[in-house]
């Protein structure tokens, strides 16, 4: 009867072993990277009679991060007017950590790929820029690298 139950107690240990090996791999496998920001380019615009340029930027990895992300959260507070805003909203800093500009209504990961802000033309653009992704759900915020205002 002694060898019954430390078999059986063998067993347990190795299924135990193997679930939380399994909870391991999976955590690391759903881990989200932090975004990698990078400049694609600028671009001249007018709006309201003045002439603004906009510093366009794509997230490098948008593809690591679910499009569930970015899903519409009617059940987190609006944004603005907007009662469909998205789960995760983005915001762009200046390298001091003064905010630019935001995005909250983004509805997939691709939409990584389309974060800018816009100066008044003659307005001498921060040295550096960084986003921050806040998934409002979770509570987790996702920062980025500082990325370049210049080509």
């Amino acid at each position: 009867m002694n060898t019954i139950w430390r078999m059986r107690f063998v067993t347990f240990a190795c299924l135990i072993s193997i679930l939380l090996l399994s909870a391991v791999v999976s955590l690391a496998q759903t881990r989200i990277p932090n975004p990698v920001l990078v400049l694609i380019g600028t671009e001249s615009y007018q709006a309201s009679g003045k002439t603004f340029i906009r510093y366009n930027y794509s997230v490098f990895n948008l593809e690591a991060y679910p499009s569930s992300l970015f899903a519409a959260a009617p059940t987190l507070p609006p944004c603005g007017a907007n009662a469909k805003a998205s789960r995760t909203w983005v915001d762009v800093f200046d390298q001091s950590g003064r905010r630019l500009y935001g995005f909250c209504a983004f509805g997939s990961n691709q939409d990584l790929g389309k974060i800018w802000f816009a100066l008044e033309e003659g307005v001498i653009p921060p040295s550096w820029v960084y986003i921050e992704l806040n998934d409002r759900q979770t509570q987790t915020k996702y920062k980025s690298n500082l990325a370049d205002t210049t080509l």
